[in-house]
C-alpha cells in the first residue's frame, strides 16, 4: 500500500517501476470502500472505468505526462464526459458528452478521475449538509462539518482517495473545507481557470478551486489547469505577479485588528491564530494591523445584496419548475434571490465599487493579509439547528474575496486541543498567485505538519516546481544617487520599484565619483577591486525601458556580480568614462563618500 499520495512521492514510485496505475487504482477502490460512512461520493469510483484508464496510461507510458497516474476527485458541478453531472440535485441531473475544460487538461495531463464528489446543493453553503447525498463528514471526526460547498472534494483528498481534487469557490467553498480537513486550498484569480463546463453558482464570481496535500502539489496542478478560454466569458490571461513576497526575504502581511476577529467562543482557535501571526513573523514578515471593516462590508453584500439573484439567474428556469426538487434551505436562499430589483443591483455595485478603492489602499502598506479561514467550526448538529446562522458565521473571513478580485490560499495551521486541524488563509489583490503558494509552502515547510487525515509525514521538497507566468519584475542594483534617500530613488519608486534589500558588490570592483561630482562609477576589474555597499531593487519590467532611456554616458546598464554569487542589472560605467573621475573605493560605498564630503 503507497504510504503517500504527494505528486513527488507517487511519481517517484512510477519511475522506479514500485508502483502501477493498475495497483494504485486496485489500493483507491479498497479504501473507498472503506470511507462510505463519510457520504464522499455522487459518482463513486467505478472500477471498469479506472482500471481501463489505468491500462491507457501504462500503455502511453509517462513521457509527456506531468500528472501521470495522478488519482483526482471531481466535485459534481464539473462535467466530466459521460458521468452525470447533478449539482447535488437529483432531478438536475445530466450526463454531459464533453468534460469541462479544467477536467479535460488534467485528463490531457495523464490524471486518472476517481469520480464525482458530494457538495452542497447548486454549491449554495459553506458546511457540507445541504446535500439530498447525505451530509459529508468531517474526516478526523464524523460528528463535525466537512466544510463546503465543495466538501466531498476535500474530504476524499484528505482520506487518502486521491492527491488532489476540484471544488469550486464563489465564497469560500475552496477554503472552508481545506481548513476544516487540513489541506491546502487554493482560490484562484478570478478567470484563470476556465469555468467551462461548471454549472453555475455565480457567474461573475465563481472560481474553479484546487484542493492539495501540499502547496507545491497545488501549484503544480494550477500551472496544468491554468488556461484562457474563450468559451468562458469571464476568462482572462494570467499577468505578471510582481514582487515575490513568497521567496525568502522581507514583506509585510496586513492582520485584522483586534475588533475584526471573531472567534465565536472558540478559544483554541483563537490561540492558533496569535500563533500563526508569530510564526509568519518568523518567515520574515512584518506585520501591519489593518481595518477589516470594509472587507467585510463587501462581503455583506453577497448573501445580503442582489448578488443573491445571480444565483436565482443561473437555474432559474429549473428553480421556477421543480421547486419542490431543492433542499428547502436551498430553496430559501436562491428563491430569494427573485425579490431583487435591477435598480438593486446597480446600486450595490456602486457601493461594492467605492469598497473596492478603499480596500485598494491597504495594499500600498502590505504585500499581503493573513486571517483565519473560519473562526471555528461546528457540529453537524449544531449546523442543522441554525444552517442559516451557522453557515454565515464560517464565511465571515472568506465572502468578500471574489468580490474584491483576491488570490487565497488556504493553509493548515495546527490542531484544536479536540485533535480538529484549524488554518490561516493568505490572501492578495488577483494574479499574485503563485507568490501565495510560495509563501503558503515555506509555511508548511516551517510548521513541517502532514497534511489531510491519513497522511503521517510532512510533505516531501520539491524544489522544481513550474512558474506558469512571468513575475514580471527584474533586479537592478544601485551604487549611487538611486539608492534609498538620494536625489534620485524617486526615479525608482515613482515606476513602481520596491527595495529587495541593501547588500554588497562581490569584491571585483573599483568605485568612482565622477568628474560632474554627482555620479558614481562602478567599474568591475581582474585585481585589487573591492565589496561597494549597493541596493538591489526589483522593478515592473515595463518601466525598464523607460529608465534606461533617462541614464546618460558614460552610465549604463551592465551585469553586477553581488557578493552572494547572484547576478543582476546595474548601473556601471564605461572605462572611457572615467577621465578626471576620483577612485573612490575606500569609502566603501557612494553614500559613505556623500557624507565624507559633507563635512569638509
Amino acid at each position: 500500500m503507497i504510504s503517500s499520495l504527494t505528486l513527488p512521492t507517487l511519481q517517484a514510485a512510477y519511475r522506479s517501476g514500485a508502483l502501477t496505475p493498475s495497483r494504485l487504482v486496485e489500493q483507491l477502490l479498497q479504501r473507498s470502500d472503506e470511507s462510505e460512512g463519510h457520504a464522499v461520493w455522487i459518482s463513486p469510483p467505478d472500477g471498469l472505468r479506472l482500471r481501463e484508464r489505468a491500462r491507457e496510461l501504462e500503455r502511453m507510458g509517462m513521457q509527456g505526462l506531468a500528472l501521470y497516474g495522478v488519482p483526482f476527485a471531481i466535485k459534481d458541478n464539473f462535467d466530466l464526459a459521460g458521468v452525470p453531472t447533478t449539482a447535488g440535485c437529483p432531478e438536475f441531473a445530466y450526463t454531459p458528452r464533453d468534460s469541462s475544460a479544467v477536467v479535460q487538461r488534467l485528463l490531457d495531463a495523464g490524471a486518472i478521475a476517481m469520480g464525482k464528489t458530494n457538495l452542497d446543493q447548486f454549491a449554495t453553503g459553506l458546511n457540507g449538509t445541504r446535500s439530498p447525498y447525505g451530509a459529508c463528514r468531517n474526516a478526523f471526526d464524523p460528528a463535525y462539518v466537512s466544510g463546503g460547498s465543495s466538501s466531498g472534494s476535500a474530504v476524499a483528498v484528505a482520506l487518502g482517495l486521491a492527491s488532489f481534487s476540484l471544488g469550486t469557490d464563489t465564497a469560500g467553498s475552496g477554503r472552508i473545507p481545506a481548513a476544516f480537513n487540513n489541506l491546502v486550498g487554493l482560490k484562484p484569480s478570478c478567470g484563470l481557470l476556465s469555468t467551462h463546463g461548471i454549472v453555475p453558482a455565480c457567474r461573475s464570481l465563481d472560481v474553479p478551486s484546487i484542493f492539495a496535500l501540499s502547496a507545491t502539489d497545488a501549484q503544480r496542478v494550477f500551472a496544468i489547469a491554468l488556461d484562457e478560454d474563450p468559451r468562458d466569458p469571464y476568462s482572462r490571461p494570467a499577468q505578471p505577479h510582481g514582487f515575490d513576497f513568497g521567496s525568502a526575504g522581507r514583506f509585510r502581511f496586513g492582520v485584522p485588528m483586534a475588533r475584526n476577529l471573531q472567534f465565536f467562543g472558540d478559544v483554541d482557535s483563537e490561540a492558533l491564530f496569535t500563533e500563526a501571526v508569530q510564526r509568519l513573523r518568523g518567515l520574515g514578515g512584518e506585520a501591519v494591523a489593518v481595518d477589516l471593516e470594509p472587507f467585510l462590508e463587501a462581503a455583506r453584500l453577497l448573501y445580503e445584496g442582489p448578488w443573491v439573484a445571480e444565483r436565482y439567474q443561473a437555474i432559474r428556469d429549473f428553480v421556477n419548475t421543480n421547486p419542490n426538487a431543492l433542499l428547502p434551505v436551498t430553496l430559501g436562499i436562491i428563491g430569494g434571490g427573485a425579490r431583487w430589483l435591477a435598480a438593486d443591483a446597480f446600486a450595490a455595485q456602486y457601493r461594492l465599487r467605492e469598497l473596492q478603492r478603499v480596500c485598494s489602499r491597504i495594499w500600498l502598506q502590505v504585500d499581503c493579509m493573513l486571517t483565519p479561514t473560519a473562526g471555528t467550526i461546528f457540529s453537524i448538529e449544531q449546523m442543522l439547528a441554525e444552517p442559516v446562522a451557522r453557515n454565515s458565521d464560517l464565511g465571515l473571513y472568506t465572502n468578500f474575496m471574489n468580490l474584491l478580485d483576491y488570490a487565497a490560499v488556504a493553509v493548515p495551521a495546527g490542531s484544536r486541543g479536540d485533535g480538529l486541524p484549524f488554518g490561516v488563509t493568505v490572501f492578495a489583490p488577483a494574479h499574485q498567485d503563485l507568490p501565495l503558494l510560495r509563501l503558503a509552502a515555506r509555511w508548511q515547510r516551517d510548521r513541517g505538519l502532514p497534511c489531510g487525515a491519513r497522511e503521517t509525514a510532512p510533505a516531501p521538497a520539491d524544489p522544481d516546481v513550474p512558474s506558469p507566468v512571468p513575475c514580471g519584475w527584474m533586479r537592478l542594483v544601485v551604487v549611487g544617487a538611486h539608492l534609498s534617500g538620494m536625489p534620485l530613488n524617486r526615479e525608482l519608486t515613482d515606476r513602481g520599484a520596491r527595495l529587495e534589500a541593501a547588500t554588497r558588490t562581490a569584491p571585483c570592483y573599483r568605485l568612482h565619483a565622477l568628474a560632474d561630482g554627482r555620479r558614481p562609477a562602478l567599474l568591475r576589474v581582474t585585481a585589487g577591486g573591492e565589496s561597494i555597499a549597493c541596493e538591489v531593487w526589483e522593478l515592473p519590467a515595463q518601466a525598464f525601458g523607460a529608465l534606461l532611456a533617462g541614464i546618460a554616458a558614460p552610465l549604463g546598464l551592465g551585469s553586477v556580480l553581488l557578493d552572494d554569487g547572484t547576478c543582476a542589472a546595474g548601473f556601471i560605467c564605461e572605462p572611457a568614462g572615467l577621465e578626471g573621475a576620483r577612485d573612490i573605493t575606500d569609502f566603501g560605498g557612494w553614500r559613505a563618500w556623500v557624507a565624507a564630503q559633507a563635512q569638509t
